[in-house]
């Protein structure tokens, strides 16, 4: 008996700590758990995770206005099951922006009365054809149908009009094999057709009433922040580049080529901009379709400048990334022959990130103005620094004052073999030392042509400045077409 008690104690104390741990256990769920709500509800702040929670909202009022018509009983009576359709149209039409919404919307209408006028015609054709020949009939004509469809998507020009061509598509499959079960494809097609009509016009509704998200809103403020991106990756990269004074060549290639792409988000954003083209070519082609509004009060906006605007941009974001690529090469210059050009270097970049600001401001303003003072100050900055350039030419082509500090000389095959034969056991060879740290022994090596990078650096820049003149052009085209208000001169 006392064994068996002492066993029963000893269970329970088991039981307790057990109990105990999983306690533990659940606290730190617990704590988990919260620390993963706090981390959502922190994401929410940001301006995209709002535009996304409002558009996950609108579809949800819309798939419920759309659902609450099968709830009730009188629109079900009418429609019968196939008011489902209109729950289907608005899952497949709403889209994040206006814009492309009525594209898709436009689509799906014109697709489904395509289909239901041929499902029509087919279906008459085939019941006057006989109760044999009419499920052959239609199998052929879904085969065709099938066939010129998806040729016709491949073609460029039908592009805009792919997701048409595959309403097109699945809607005469569905009411023509529909329509012969049921044996009146007439009725099929008008019920179905009302009820995609209806889930056309909630969707377009809720997305303009509700929270609505324009695209060519959206095309304007990615246009203005694309000129903000490269005007501020081009500052942040030539401060750069004149910075770090007390830090040795090697350091300095180590710190921009591991540290640069993470400490520089004008960096990203940059890189951001040479791939919008797309992303500007979609919003483009949205806010055609969109009716006016805010800013936009004319019926034909030229949106495709837009796509003409960022092209040259992009162009200019090209040759701060070439400035970027000089930045993190492994060939660099002393710190003594960077800042050769310091003032004029900095002068020429004020200048033209100031342009490019002042042409994000216009067109984020819908304003124009004379803009020739900054181009002379920009063309001004550029001709001091090409004759600072011409001045010190052959202070940069002049062999560095440390000649210490090469410790790879020029020697033959013979004197190296003879070199290595004579080096003892115990001490590294040249090509042990170049697999431990051959950045290091290669940049040493290099800085006789170091200098170079400073003219390839300063070369670039140049051919950045004079590229403004062709986006500033581009920019008063715009301005033009889209009927700026015009500002006082500079």
């Amino acid at each position: 008996m006392i064994s068996e008690k002492e066993s029963l104690e000893i269970d329970i104390q088991d039981r307790g700590g057990t109990c105990k741990s999983r306690n533990e256990k659940m606290s730190v769920d617990e704590e988990g758990y919260l620390n993963w709500v706090w981390r959502i509800a922190w994401d929410l702040t940001d301006e995209d995770s709002k535009n996304g929670v409002k558009f996950s909202l609108k579809v949800g009022l819309a798939v419920l206005l759309v659902s609450i018509l099968v709830l009730i009983r009188a629109p079900s009576d009418v429609f019968g099951t196939n008011i489902v359709w209109s729950i289907l149209t608005v899952a497949v039409m709403f889209e994040y922006t206006v814009g492309a919404t009525f594209k898709r919307g436009f689509n799906r209408a014109l697709g489904s009365l395509l289909a239901g006028i041929l499902a029509i015609g087919v279906g008459q054709l085939a019941l006057r054809a006989g109760r044999n020949v009419e499920p052959v009939l239609i199998g052929v004509s879904i085969f065709l149908i099938g066939v010129i469809t998806s040729f016709m998507k491949l073609w460029p020009s039908m592009e805009p009009y792919e997701h048409g061509l595959r309403v097109v598509l699945f809607t005469y499959c569905v009411i023509v094999v529909s329509g012969y079960r049921m044996g009146n494809p007439i009725q099929t097609a008008m019920e179905r057709l009302y009820s995609i009509a209806i889930g056309g016009i909630v969707a377009s509704l809720v997305n303009v009433l509700v929270f609505p998200t324009w695209a060519g809103q959206q095309l304007h403020m990615e246009l203005v922040d694309g000129f903000n991106a490269v005007a501020d990756s081009l500052e942040e990269c030539v401060k750069k580049y004149l910075e770090d004074e007390e830090i040795d060549l090697a350091e300095l290639c180590k710190v921009v080529s591991e540290e640069f792409p993470d400490e520089m988000a004008a960096y990203q954003k940059c890189k951001a901009t040479l791939s919008s083209s797309a992303k500007l070519q979609s919003l483009a082609d949205a806010a055609k379709w969109e009716p006016p509004h805010d800013r936009f009060k004319n019926y034909f906006h030229p949106w495709s400048d837009y796509i003409k605007v960022g092209a040259v941009l992009r162009h200019s974001a090209y040759g701060v990334m070439a400035l970027h690529c000089v930045l993190n090469s492994e060939i660099q210059a002393p710190h003594a022959r960077r800042i050769t050009f310091k003032s004029e270097m900095r002068e020429a970049t004020s200048h033209a990130t100031e342009l490019l600001r002042t042409l994000a401001n216009d067109i984020n303003n819908m304003k124009t103005g004379d803009k020739t003072s900054l181009l002379k100050s920009s063309d001004g900055s550029m001709e001091r620094l090409q004759t600072a350039i011409n001045i010190h030419w052959q202070t940069l082509m002049a062999q560095p004052l440390d000649n210490s500090s090469w410790p790879v000389t020029k020697q033959s095959n013979k004197s190296r073999e003879m070199e290595t034969s004579k080096t003892p056991k115990g001490t590294e060879t040249y090509h042990e030392m170049m697999r431990k740290n051959p950045r290091r022994l290669r940049i040493k090596e290099c800085e006789r042509i170091g200098s170079l990078s400073v003219t390839s650096f300063v070369t670039l820049l140049l051919e950045l400045i004079a590229r403004l003149d062709h986006l500033v052009d581009a920019v008063d085209e715009l301005s033009i077409s889209a009927k700026f208000n015009q500002e006082a001169a500079w």
